[in-house]
């Protein structure tokens, strides 16, 4: 990894890490009674918080001169992308002051920062179509555990996994749903990861001008 990989890298895990300190202290604002590890302990329900925590780990292990397997790389992509899309496309409330800032930090701002580093800097060379399935294996564990965790505790993180909005039924079809998705959205990234990283004709070898006889 260059200095410029690992300086943006620095960057992106700062305001991954801060939006989810700024999470914290809004969490605690508007409920003075709870301590740092019950906030902690609510906010660990959320897909949206563990992704942008693993974003920041993972940058923070770039900047410190870690180089990921880039199918790593890419699947930390596509997760905090689909924050993004299913926050914006189904979650979104109106909000003003600090919670805006903290809201849009974890569901925008992060992502775009993390998707303009994969597109500029990231490696991008053998992933392949199976790597979209594999990827499917984080957002799988979650709905696992935000299920069972809902069920001990009462609280579902989202209403498309909430059993007693939906029903079961409206789990399935929502997870099927959610996992077509990622799953697509994961073939892109491959698909857009092999045209980003194929030789320019020149880097063939290939002549200029008129071809060669």
């Amino acid at each position: 990894m260059t200095q410029t990989h690992r300086l943006t890298a620095l960057l992106i895990a700062a305001l991954a890490l801060g939006a989810l300190l700024l999470q914290v202290h809004v969490g605690l604002a508007r409920r003075p009674d709870r301590t740092v590890l019950e906030e902690l302990w609510r906010l660990g329900r959320y897909f949206t918080i563990l992704t942008n925590l693993m974003v920041g780990v993972t940058f923070a292990g770039i900047a410190g001169g870690h180089r990921p397997a880039n199918w790593w790389t890419t699947a930390v992509t596509l997760w905090i992308l689909i924050v993004a899309i299913v926050y914006h496309g189904l979650l979104a409330r109106p909000l003003d002051g600090i919670r805006w800032w903290s809201d849009m930090a974890v569901h925008t701002f992060v992502p775009i920062a993390v998707a303009l580093w994969w597109l500029a800097l990231a490696p991008k060379e053998g992933l392949m179509p199976r790597h979209a399935l594999w990827w499917l294996l984080w957002p799988l564990t979650y709905v696992s555990y935000a299920l069972i965790r809902g069920e001990i505790d009462g609280r579902h993180p989202y209403f498309f996994i909430d059993p007693h909005e939906v029903g079961w039924p409206g789990v399935g079809l929502w997870c099927v749903a959610l996992g077509a998705s990622f799953w697509l959205g994961g073939l892109g990234m491959v698909a857009l990861a092999r045209f980003l990283s194929r030789p320019s004709d020149r880097a063939d070898g290939a002549p200029d001008g008129p071809q060669a006889r």
